[in-house]
């Protein structure tokens, strides 16, 4: 009974979709506020309808019902409730129906804002809300059905969700198990922070859309879709994030980001995301490039609908992509018809779409914003060739050609030291002119200061030059950030005659948006500062060590003291080595590396020993063992300078978001400097 529940909310909430979108295009074409207020109406309803769907089946995930097809797939008896809970997503048809309920849940939100002032906006606006939603629920109802059971008749196992005549439901024993790897606390957080944000961009796209269908030039949309932007940009940041950390404690390589055709299809829209905000500065600052707004918020949502049709249809082989799946077609027939649609909409608008403003000074604040712009559209091009290419080689020969993290690095290195030289730039450029003296002025005393980024690298034994350079711009970025806060908080103190604390205080609250740019970038520097650790100077061994035999690496000693092999009470196999780690000769501690293997899935999972500080991390795996022989244990060890301030970076990146999104005082863009 759960079951029908489950999916009849559905097919309900497919009939209101379907029912809104017909109301909300009937209502604007003929003007009735009746039928656009009843559009609304639905829009409302579609999360409350949506969580009876996602509420019943985490009841049959809950309590071990597995004669439903997807609950015998990803759960299991031995798995503790919080487990069975996340395995909402866990599947492909259960996280479809995730990916759904998000996307009712931002729609709904958005219904309930104030419309008074943008009437005009609002039918369409619900309609390409509900056209999304709708595209995902049919995924759900005619291929993707997480209701399906197990069915018995004469001819033997049948699977459906209705019951076949003359058979009897199956109920077996127990499920196969959620997949090791996603029982990580990272992969439980991190596919709903990137569902979140994939989700969250078609608020914005909506807008947008609704803009120029009604044929607007105004930067209205912009406005009113900003906090959402935020927030979307900010999960799906957050998201990368998780699955980098999930990938460096879980998949036993000793890094974080191994240039995945995955890891790339949530990168490619979070690059359009993050230029898209820096471009709609322009717009509401100079009224300039609103053609470049729209463009790339249009490739954004593109972008979401496109890395969710690679990872689902099965085009790719990869740790993070789901199995072969029928949705494929569709889902490329939908991206195709929204690209049309996208395109023509563009092109028939373009001319009220001409700046009332041009570029005339490359080194102004905008001039040095667009550079930005282009460098991540050039990073998006180089991601999005590097992840089409293996599929256009083996449509046209036959042949699975993969394209390695050297490629995407080639490209990347460079790419994020101009973003470095723009950090440095943009905090000190004007508005529409350049003043080198000014420039000159504001840099001088910054530059003194960063190289301090040259000489502690070259005195720490960290001596390659490409290094040495991208830290003297991480220095160079941080001093420029600290020397602005602090001559605006001396101005404002000199002014008002406050206190440090109370200037800063005002300073902050007066420029949040500002200065919330000012947190993101710092975080940005502080993780590139664990990038160029980690890609620079990594260094890894292997060894196969008797007990009481030592392995070293650098100034690192490890000692092999102990390995146990036991069941765990979930139904888990679990062989823990003893490691203890010296450092020029004084002893660190013990590392307590190990390789789980469940029952219930049949697949192991590996967790490394790690002992972090903020200036490296000792990182062990246990590849092998032989506990009844006296070859001992196979180890792989890596130095991985610096990685800690990856994760510190990100929490000051997030930090700053949150800031900008922190409700204010509302200001004049065009008046803030």
């Amino acid at each position: 009974m759960v079951a029908e529940i489950g999916f009849g909310a559905i097919f309900i909430t497919l009939i209101f979709t379907l029912y809104g979108i017909g109301a909300a295009i009937y209502g604007d074409r003929t003007k009735s506020q009746r039928w656009i207020l009843s559009a609304h109406q639905v829009l409302k309803l579609v999360f409350p309808v949506m969580t009876i769907s996602v509420g019943s089946l985490l009841y049959l995930l809950a309590t071990d019902h597995f004669e439903v097809v997807y609950v015998a797939d990803v759960s299991s008896r031995s798995m503790p409730l919080y487990l069975k809970l996340t395995a909402l997503w866990g599947g492909q048809a259960g996280s479809l129906l995730f990916w759904s309920w998000l996307l009712a849940g931002f729609s709904s939100a958005v219904a309930f804002r104030k419309w008074d002032r943008d009437r005009d906006l609002l039918p369409w606006v619900i309609v390409v809300n509900l056209v999304t939603l709708a595209f995902f629920l049919v995924l759900n109802v005619f291929y993707e059905n997480p209701f399906t059971r197990y069915w018995q008749d004469a001819s033997g196992i049948l699977v459906s969700f209705s019951r076949p005549e003359g058979a009897i439901s199956v109920f077996p024993r127990d499920g196969g198990g959620l997949n090791p790897l996603l029982r990580h606390p990272g992969m439980i957080i991190h596919p709903p922070m990137q569902y979140l944000g994939f989700a969250g961009f078609i608020i914005p796209f909506s807008f947008a859309m609704a803009s120029l269908i009604k044929k607007r030039s105004d930067d209205r949309w912009i406005r009113l879709s900003r906090g959402w932007t935020l927030w979307a940009w900010m999960f799906l940041s957050l998201g990368l994030v998780l699955g980098a950390r999930w990938a460096y404690d879980v998949l036993g390589w000793g890094g974080y980001w191994g240039w995945d055709p995955v890891e790339i299809s949530a990168l490619m829209p979070w690059l359009t995301g993050t230029a898209y905000l820096h471009a709609v500065l322009i717009q509401e600052k100079r009224n300039m490039f609103k053609d470049w707004s729209l463009v790339l918020i249009i490739l954004t949502y593109l972008l979401v609908i496109y890395g969710t049709f690679i990872t689902r249809s099965g085009l790719l082989s990869s740790v993070h992509s789901f199995a072969q799946s029928r949705i494929g077609p569709i889902f490329l027939v939908f991206l195709t018809l929204t690209i049309l649609v996208s395109a023509w909409l563009l092109s028939s608008r373009w001319k009220i779409l001409r700046a009332d403003h041009v570029l005339e000074q490359v080194l102004s604040r905008e001039g040095l914003i667009i550079i930005g712009v282009v460098l991540f559209l050039g990073m998006l091009v180089a991601s999005f060739w590097g992840v089409l290419f293996p599929i256009l080689s083996e449509l046209v020969t036959g042949q699975k050609v993969t394209v390695g993290p050297p490629f995407y690095e080639r490209v990347a290195a460079p790419i994020m030291g101009g973003l470095l030289i723009l950090m440095v730039l943009c905090p000190l450029a004007v508005w529409s002119i350049v003043s080198y003296k000014h420039l000159g002025r504001l840099l001088w005393k910054p530059f003194l200061v960063s190289l301090a980024g040259i000489a502690l690298p070259l005195w720490g034994g960290y001596n390659r030059w490409p290094a040495v350079i991208a830290f003297w711009l991480v220095a160079f970025v941080l001093a420029v950030n600290f020397f602005e806060i602090i001559r605006r908080t001396r101005v404002r103190r000199k002014t008002e005659a406050e206190s440090w604390g109370t200037a800063l205080l005002h300073v902050l609250k007066r420029n949040q948006r500002s200065y919330s740019a000012m947190i993101v970038h710092i975080g940005v520097v502080l993780m590139a500062l664990g990038i160029i650790g980690i890609e620079f100077f990594q260094t890894e061994t292997q060894a196969t060590l008797a007990e009481g035999q030592q392995l070293s690496l650098g100034s690192y000693t490890m000692t092999y003291e102990d390995l146990a092999v036991f069941d765990a009470p979930d139904a888990r196999n679990v062989a823990r080595a003893v490691v203890s780690v010296e450092r020029d000769g004084r002893v660190l501690g013990e590392l307590y590396p190990r390789r789980d293997f469940y029952y219930d899935s049949g697949q192991p999972v590996t967790i490394p020993g790690v002992r972090s500080t903020l200036l490296d991390d000792f990182y062990v795996i246990l590849v092998d063992w032989k506990a009844v022989t006296s070859e001992g244990a196979t180890f792989k060890v890596y130095h991985n300078p610096l990685v800690k301030w990856l994760w510190v970076g990100s929490l000051v990146f997030i930090a700053g978001v949150v800031f900008a999104t922190w409700p204010g005082k509302k200001t004049n863009p065009r008046q803030e400097r």
